[in-house]
C-alpha cells in the first residue's frame, strides 16, 4: 500500500495530498488499463465515472476535431459527473494508459471529503473553459 500511496502522491492531480488523503483516493479509485487506440470516452454517452490518467496520452476531440492532448494527472470526464449532462467529448488513447476510475459516488465523496482535490478540479474546469474562450473569442 505504501508504495501505491507513493505512486498516488506523484500524480499532479493528488500534488499537496497528505498521507490521510492519499488514503481515501486509493480506496475510492479502480485501476484500469486502456490499449492504444481506444476510446474510454464517447461524446454524447452519458457519464458514468471520471478517470484520472496515471500514465500515458490521450487524445481529446470534439465533433471529430482534436482539441487537447492530457496525460499524467489530468482528469476527464468530471463534467458530466458535476451535471450530469452527456459526455462533451470523445477521449482516445494514444498509447498504453493506466486510469483510476472513479464512479459517481466516489467522485463526490473526494470531492466533498478531500478538499486539495476539489480545488484541483475546480482549477482544471477554470483552465478548460477559458481555454475555450480564447478559442471562440480571440
Amino acid at each position: 500500500m505504501s508504495d501505491y500511496l507513493d505512486h498516488l502522491a506523484k500524480v499532479s492531480l493528488f500534488a499537496g495530498a497528505d498521507r490521510k488523503e492519499l488514503r481515501e483516493i486509493a480506496k475510492a479509485t479502480t485501476e484500469m488499463k486502456v490499449a492504444a487506440g481506444a476510446e474510454f470516452v464517447r461524446q454524447g454517452d452519458s457519464g458514468r465515472e471520471a478517470f484520472i490518467v496515471v500514465d500515458g496520452q490521450a487524445q481529446v476531440t470534439v465533433d471529430g476535431n482534436e482539441v487537447a492532448t492530457v496525460g499524467p494527472g489530468d482528469t476527464v470526464g468530471e463534467m458530466a459527473l458535476l451535471d450530469k449532462g452527456p459526455r462533451s467529448a470523445t477521449v482516445t488513447a494514444l498509447e498504453p494508459m493506466t486510469l483510476l476510475v472513479l464512479d459517481p459516488r466516489e467522485f463526490k465523496g473526494l470531492m466533498l471529503g478531500v478538499p486539495t482535490i476539489a480545488v484541483k478540479v475546480a482549477t482544471a474546469l477554470a483552465q478548460r473553459v477559458r481555454e475555450l474562450d480564447l478559442k471562440l473569442y480571440g
